[in-house]
């Protein structure tokens, strides 16, 4: 439990010093919580220590004795993880359990009960003598129990670290769309020892206070901290995270994993480990651990043994200073997931066509616009490894440069030392090239330069951030390009986005009125025959619906008609008419091809483009 527990005791002159230090010393001798340590020396009672838990957390305490609970209610959750966890359910409403909890601190016990059971959990504080008295009346019938040597007993497994054996999956319960817990983290806040006299360790540096950063190093290599760091890293990759959020705010502290492009809580940790466990990545990411003032990136490389493999894990590091302390993101780039074959990302096949014969000239330019993560980078990378030959020169300049590809030349932009694009560019023509890709056009120099290398005589792959294809040609007007230029040096744009896939193990057809699917672009013949389709939610896919996702594709191919259109300034309306009239399959269509395969919903599409 929080230290605080046994000073409000103190202050409430509910206990005295010399009992405190007494009930510590036996904590840390046999182990357990304080609350409990206290009851167990006969200190307290358990009436006082729950009145003092309630208003300290502000949870409403209980009394067990008063109750009875309905048999398919405590069918909800087993007795091993009622006794693991001093946790038991007391009533069902709708989709929330109310749960009562010796410790409401204990978040990985919630965690752990909300993917076993699939409901919201409301904890509710109650004596642990009482709970274990319910436990053995409702789960053995009996009510003769020693409360203590059954709380005592519970010894957790370690937790493993990174570089020996993985943590197991745990239950793989299913969970509610939308919701994602820790169920794989088998731990819990005892096990990390953050409560009772131990966490005195890990005080919170306020902004006025000088940084001792001995003592932060030295807290950020406590067993607990790199226990849990390691378990982030690992469980992102089972559950298929591509990015771990670490968030500070000033009563919580966050933890999310992104999976499929939506972000999911995993768990809030105690706010006083919020320096100790931001320190550890910053360590593990060769940054600078008294720099909390201005943004740092970093990476984090390291093997692990998971599922009786050696995996390769390479983190990218960024960490933003906040108003209640460092933001940290930590991208997985997993080579696993690098999907090198142009044919299995999405592609219309007539999409495809066009994108394969612009990359296949020998001069020219091609663009790859959209937002961040929606997977520009993979395919610029399909692009490359298609082209990747021993008769062929490529260079890369990257920021950052995410995976390594064996016979392409990349380096990686450091602005603080004058290597950015524009002048990694300008040495790449030195270095007789035939292709050069670059990671993205910032700003009017760097598009300037790699026009110019378009116009004489190599192919220049590169990416925008713009919403379709053509206003990706205003952009570059925007920026100061002549327009003569864009319209004799750009080949081919393409916008894409990412959107997820339809569960294979949980898909169901699914009936909708016809007049909706009109209006997303259905024809009302169409309507009125297709298949709709869906994902319940299973176990596979942690109950959401969705497992892996896909690409949707608007591939513009710059026709000569369109050079004459961005010449004398046409407006991205009008050059959007002209290239549907001629045949591009818009974002909005790429999905409508993807809803009638079965590959995915219509929310999803309608989330990620437009009529």
């Amino acid at each position: 439990m929080s230290s605080k527990l046994g000073e409000i005791l103190v202050r409430e002159n509910l206990i005295t010093q010399q009992q405190l230090r007494d009930a510590l010393d036996y904590q840390r001798t046999n182990g357990g919580r304080l609350g409990s340590t206290l009851v167990k020396l006969g200190i307290v009672s358990d009436d006082v220590v729950t009145a003092v838990l309630s208003r300290q957390y502000g949870v409403p305490s209980i009394n067990l004795e008063l109750f009875q609970i309905e048999p398919e209610v405590i069918k909800l959750i087993n007795e091993d993880v009622a006794l693991k966890y001093s946790v038991l359910p007391i009533s069902k409403v709708g989709a929330t359990l109310t749960l009562a909890m010796a410790d409401p601190t204990n978040v990985f016990a919630m965690d752990d009960i909300k993917f076993m059971t699939g409901f919201n959990v409301e904890p509710v504080i109650a004596a642990e003598s009482s709970i274990m008295h319910a436990i053995a009346k409702y789960y053995t019938g009996s009510t003769e129990i020693d409360i203590f040597d059954a709380a005592f007993a519970v010894d957790p497994e370690p937790v493993a670290a990174v570089n020996g054996k993985a943590p197991t999956n745990g239950n793989g319960h299913a969970v509610q769309a939308e919701k994602l817990h820790a169920s794989d983290l088998d731990v819990s806040l005892d096990r990390f020892e953050f409560g009772g006299h131990e966490s005195e360790e890990f005080e919170v540096v306020e902004e006025n206070e000088e940084i001792d950063l001995a003592a932060l190093a030295r807290a950020s290599e406590d067993a607990p901290v790199v226990r849990l760091v390691n378990v982030l890293l690992v469980d992102s990759l089972r559950r298929g995270a591509s990015d771990i959020h670490v968030e500070p705010y000033e009563k919580d502290f966050r933890i999310r994993f992104r999976i499929d492009g939506v972000l999911y809580d995993v768990m809030h940790p105690p706010l006083k480990i919020r320096d100790p466990l931001i320190s550890r990545l910053k360590i593990m990411s060769k940054l600078d651990i008294s720099e909390k003032r201005l943004p740092q990136d970093g990476r984090i490389k390291i093997k692990v043994k998971v599922d009786n493999r050696s995996r390769e894990l390479d983190f990218r590091v960024s960490t933003l200073p906040t108003l209640f302390g460092e933001k940290v993101v930590l991208r997985l780039l997993d080579k696993e997931k690098l999907m090198l074959d142009m044919t299995k990302l999405g592609f219309e096949e007539e999409s495809l066509e066009k994108f394969k014969r612009a990359i296949s000239n020998p001069y020219g330019m091609v663009l790859v616009t959209g937002p961040t993560g929606s997977g520009k980078t993979n395919t610029l990378y399909s692009a490359l490894q298609s082209l990747n030959t021993p008769e062929t020169n490529i260079m890369t300049a990257e920021d950052p440069v995410e995976f390594n590809l064996q016979g392409i030349n990349q380096v990686q932009m450091k602005e603080q030392i004058g290597l950015n694009f524009a002048a990694a560019l300008r040495s790449f023509l030195r270095q007789d090239p035939n292709i050069v890709l670059v990671g993205e056009i910032r700003d009017f120099e760097t598009a300037e330069i790699a026009i110019k290398a378009a116009l004489t005589g190599h192919l220049v792959l590169s990416t925008l951030h713009t919403n379709d294809a053509p206003s990706t040609i205003s952009r570059l007007v925007n920026m100061g390009i002549e327009p003569f230029l864009v319209a004799t040096s750009v080949n081919l744009i393409q916008a894409q986005r990412l959107i997820r896939r339809i569960c294979s193990e949980c898909k169901e057809e699914i009936q909708l009125p016809p007049e909706g699917l009109v209006e997303i672009g259905f024809s009302p013949e169409e309507a009125h025959e297709l298949k709709l389709y869906k994902g319940r939610g299973c176990q596979v896919c942690n109950n959401t619906g969705y497992k892996g996702r896909v690409g949707l594709y608007e591939v513009m191919e710059v026709t000569d008609e369109l050079r004459e259109l961005i010449i004398i300034g046409a407006s991205a309306m009008e050059l959007r008419r002209k290239a549907i009239e001629l045949g591009m399959i818009t974002l909005r269509e790429s999905g409508l091809y993807k809803i009638r395969a079965g590959i995915t919903t219509i929310e999803e599409v309608v989330k990620e483009t437009v009529l």
